[in-house]
C-alpha cells in the first residue's frame, strides 16, 4: 500500500530542468553538488555544536562537474506554443512544505528523533490527504530526510497528484549505484520528478530521550526539566540536539540547495518533520527564537508558499483539490490547473 525508498547517504546530486508552471516545461543547464555525509561528529559522548554552524560546515563540499552524468536530463519543450515561455525565466515558484504523517512511535507517544520509523495506517492516510490537497499545484523537485516516514509521505503524496509523474529517488552514493539506476528513455524522464534525500532534513536528535515514552520521561524527570528539552530554542536533551543545532544545519541546506532551486524557477516539495520544518519556517517567515517555539506543525497538512522577486509569501495549507480559492493564490498556479483540467477532462 505505502511506497517505500530506502534510507541512503547523501552522494552526488545532479539537478537539471523540469517541469514549471508557467509553461509545464522548461530547459536549464546542469550544476553538480557533493554532500560529504558522515552523520552526526560526537566528541566524548555530546554533540559538538561547532559542526552545524554554517561558517564551519565540514560536511559540506561544493564542487562543479561537467563530466558526471544522471537518470535525468533537461527537458525541451512539447509544442510551439510554450516555446516562448520556456525561454522565460520563472520570476515566481512554489513551495510546499509537509511533515510527515503519523509514524509508529508517534502513535506509542514515544521520542522518535532519527530513528527510522515508518507511518501507521492513519499516517498513510494523512498522506495521501496531503496529496489530494496538493494534486493541482506543479512540482519539480522533491526533497524528503533521509528517514523513511518522510520519504513514505512524499510518495503517497505524489501518487495523488493530476500530472501523474512519478517519484524517483536519486540514488547518487557511488558510481555502481548511479549506473544501475539509469533511465534509458527520454519520454520516461519527462514523466518522473527526482527525489533527492538529506540528512540535513531529518528530525532533531533527541539523544538520550530516543526511544522514551513521554509521559514516562515527564513522570522521571518532571514536566517542567522535559518541556524544557523539547520547547527550549537553545537547550538540548542529553547528548542530543536542541532546536538552534537542529536550524543550523537544516537552514544551511535549505539556502544552499534549495533556494537556488526556487531562484530558477522550479517549484519544490519538502518532506521532512517538525522541528527540521519549523526551522525552515522561522527563516522563511523570519520568526524570532521565541516565536518558534510555540510554533506547531499537525502530521500530514501541507503548507504552501509562493517565492517570488526573492521574498516568501505564507499561502497557508491547501483545503482540497475541488476548493476553487486554492488555485486563486497567483495567475500561475491558476493556469496550472487550467492545464491540468484540459489534459485530463
Amino acid at each position: 500500500m505505502a511506497a517505500t525508498a530506502s534510507h541512503q547517504a547523501i552522494g552526488t546530486i545532479q539537478s537539471h530542468g523540469y517541469f514549471n508552471s508557467s509553461s509545464f516545461q522548461q530547459e536549464h543547464g546542469n550544476t553538480s553538488l557533493r554532500l560529504i555525509s558522515k552523520g552526526f561528529r560526537v566528541d566524548g559522548g555530546l554533540l559538538r555544536r561547532g559542526s552545524y554552524r554554517s561558517k564551519n560546515r565540514s560536511f559540506v563540499v561544493s564542487q562543479a562537474s561537467t563530466s558526471q552524468t544522471s537518470m535525468f536530463s533537461p527537458v525541451s519543450s512539447p509544442s510551439k506554443d510554450n516555446t516562448a515561455n520556456s525561454q522565460k525565466k520563472s520570476n515566481e515558484a512554489a513551495l510546499i512544505l509537509i511533515r510527515h504523517g503519523e509514524s509508529l512511535w508517534n502513535e506509542k507517544n514515544l521520542f522518535t528523533g532519527c530513528v527510522d520509523v515508518p507511518l501507521t495506517k492513519k499516517g498513510v492516510e494523512e498522506a495521501i490527504e496531503a496529496g489530494k490537497r496538493i494534486s493541482n499545484i506543479p512540482i519539480d523537485v522533491i526533497y524528503a530526510s533521509a528517514l523513511i516516514r518522510s520519504q513514505m509521505t512524499a510518495m503517497l503524496a505524489m501518487a495523488q497528484h493530476r500530472r501523474k509523474k512519478v517519484p524517483i529517488v536519486v540514488h547518487n552514493e557511488s558510481e555502481q549505484a548511479k549506473s544501475w539506476s539509469g533511465i534509458f528513455s527520454e519520454e520516461t524522464k519527462k514523466q518522473s520528478i527526482p527525489v533527492i534525500t538529506a540528512w540535513q532534513l531529518n528530525e532533531r536528535m533527541y539523544g538520550e530521550l530516543q526511544g522514551l515514552n513521554k509521559q514516562e520521561t515527564a513522570d522521571r524527570y518532571g514536566k517542567e526539566q522535559v518541556h524544557e528539552w523539547r520547547r527550549s530554542y537553545d537547550i538540548p536533551p542529553p547528548n542530543g540536539e536542541s532546536l538552534e543545532m537542529c536550524a543550523e544545519r537544516a537552514v544551511a541546506y535549505f539556502k544552499e540547495h534549495i533556494e537556488p532551486q526556487l531562484l530558477s524557477g522550479k517549484n519544490v516539495m519538502i518532506a521532512a518533520h517538525g522541528n527540521s520544518l519549523r526551522s525552515i519556517i522561522m527563516y522563511l517567515d523570519k520568526l524570532t527564537s521565541q516565536e518558534v517555539i510555540s510554533l506547531e506543525l499537525s502530521t500530514g497538512i501541507p503548507m504552501l508558499y509562493i517565492f517570488k522577486e526573492g521574498k516568501f509569501m505564507r499561502r497557508g495549507s491547501p483545503v482540497g483539490p475541488t476548493e476553487a480559492g486554492v488555485y486563486a493564490y497567483t495567475k500561475s498556479l491558476a493556469l496550472y490547473r487550467q492545464k491540468l483540467d484540459e489534459m485530463f477532462q
